[in-house]
């Protein structure tokens, strides 16, 4: 039995000639993430525990409490 290698795609938010994130969907419900300075080096994870990581990353800071 052969390993297939994940097919990675480049994240749109990457921008050119800086350091970038690749992706990649192997088995369903399985994220792939590596940086391409060190594509060696995976980081497992699954689809809810990203969405919670990309919502959290998008929800604006609250103001201090004054």
């Amino acid at each position: 039995m052969t390993k297939t290698e994940p097919t990675w795609q480049k994240s749109t938010h990457s921008k050119e000639a800086s350091s970038c994130v690749y992706v990649a969907t192997p088995p369903p419900g399985t994220i792939l993430l590596r940086e391409s300075d060190d594509p060696e080096s995976v980081l497992t994870t699954g689809v809810p525990q990203l969405a919670a990581l990309i919502s959290t990353l998008h929800t604006p800071p609250k103001p201090p409490r004054a």
